[in-house]
């Protein structure tokens, strides 16, 4: 599929998808949407910034104009109250006049207005598990019309301990429902969530969800505790674009912010201590323009969708390397380029080069002034082959039809 007119959908969504300007899929999206259109359970997995959203917004929307009923007819559960908001956001903007708003159902907001939109006749729902499950347990909604449930970024739902609320949630859903599983990783967690909810699902998966992107140039500053703030200084004062930095913990965000302010740099912070009224502030900032940067926590490795991110900064290591994929893959999102940079001490090399042996990749070091340094001897052959810079990607598309009539797609290099 080469254009999303080839789609077998009706001529509102056409329409819709023409009006906000999409008009060429995404290689998940080519995949994955016509499967669900035809009613097929999907698995899908693929790197950050690849268009996952829309490959299951708009099989839900054709869904919702085909079965023109009263109920709730669609559920997508995802980890974070701010991917929630945003999803349900993109769906608000494609949905045009045919279609009710989302209900937006997450913790942190009050309720009032959320249970209003249900009762006024959302068929979509988007939802965190713990706020959605609440409801359950008291009454406040119900699934007798579901025709479809969505696990948006599960793998981060069940590192964050949702699959008990998850099981008890589908218990109460009609089995004879569709049902699209979309992850960055597929880990024996996700496998059983596979087994357990999906009815031969069409496997669909592009590139590696265990490396950063071709279009990200991945660099590493060694540099001493006293330095780093000014290091990180002059690389912030270099970029012109949008700069995401990720700190490791919540104090250490609040210091790196006020620090940056005091500077002189236009910057807003995110964490898990913060309200939700300050989180989407920041967010909604950072998004507009009134700060070029903004310092989180892992909180914002996914769940955040900022468009034309120019560098990404991990000012303190990731505690595990899918942390870095995840952080890196907020920059050079759907076809674009971007920068990572990682700082790390002298008594991190050893932590860094882990991080790269369990990545297969080399990142470029550079000196505290921003120059590449010579070749360390360090560097071996398996991580010579495996350096990413910024070339474009050479993938090829392969579909390969598997046993039980299970679709395979993939990406090879």
């Amino acid at each position: 599929m080469n254009n999303f007119s080839e789609l077998p959908i009706s001529p509102y969504v056409q329409g819709r998808l023409s009006f906000a300007g999409f008009s060429i899929p995404t290689p998940v999206q080519a995949a994955a949407i016509p499967q669900a259109l035809a009613g097929k359970d999907v698995l899908a997995t693929a790197q950050t910034g690849t268009g996952k959203t829309l490959a299951f917004l708009i099989p839900i929307m054709e869904q919702l104009l085909q079965r023109n009923a009263a109920g709730i007819a669609a559920l997508v559960l995802v980890p974070t109250r701010e991917l929630a908001m945003q999803v349900a956001d993109q769906f608000d903007a494609l949905r045009g006049k045919q279609l009710s708003p989302a209900a937006l159902v997450v913790g942190g907001l009050a309720e009032g207005q959320q249970l209003r939109d249900i009762r006024n006749g959302a068929r979509l729902i988007v939802a965190t598990p713990g706020r959605l499950e609440d409801f359950l347990d008291r009454k406040l909604v119900n699934f007798r019309s579901l025709q479809v449930l969505v696990l948006d970024e599960a793998d981060r739902m069940l590192d964050m301990g949702f699959l008990p609320a998850i099981r008890r949630i589908a218990a109460v859903l009609p089995k004879d429902r569709q049902t699209m599983c979309f992850s960055a990783t597929l880990e024996a967690s996700v496998v059983h969530l596979v087994n357990d909810y999906m009815k031969n699902p069409v496997r669909v998966a592009f590139g590696s969800t265990l490396k950063p992107s071709e279009n990200v140039r991945v660099q590493a500053f060694e540099v001493d505790a006293n330095s780093k703030q000014e290091v990180l200084h002059r690389l912030l004062a270099k970029e012109t674009g949008r700069c995401l930095v990720f700190a490791r913990t919540k104090r250490g965000t609040e210091r790196l912010a006020k620090n940056l302010n005091r500077e002189g740099f236009a910057a807003a912070m995110i964490h898990g201590d913060r309200s939700q009224s300050q989180r989407t502030a920041a967010l909604a900032g950072f998004q507009q323009g009134r700060y070029r940067i903004l310092v989180a926590t892992d909180l914002a490795s996914r769940g955040i969708h900022v468009q034309d991110i120019a560098h990404v900064i991990n000012y303190d290591l990731p505690e595990v390397a899918e942390n870095f994929i995840h952080r890196v893959g907020r920059t050079g999102r759907a076809g674009g380029r971007g920068i990572a940079s990682t700082f790390f001490g002298r008594d991190q090399r050893s932590d860094l080069h882990q991080l790269e042996r369990t990545l297969g990749i080399r990142m470029e070091r550079m000196s505290s002034m921003g120059d590449r340094r010579e070749k360390d001897s360090s560097r071996s052959p398996e991580a010579t082959r495996h350096r990413v810079d910024c070339t474009e990607p050479t993938s090829k598309s392969r579909m390969v039809r598997m046993p039980g009539e299970v679709l395979q797609v993939q990406m090879q290099s």
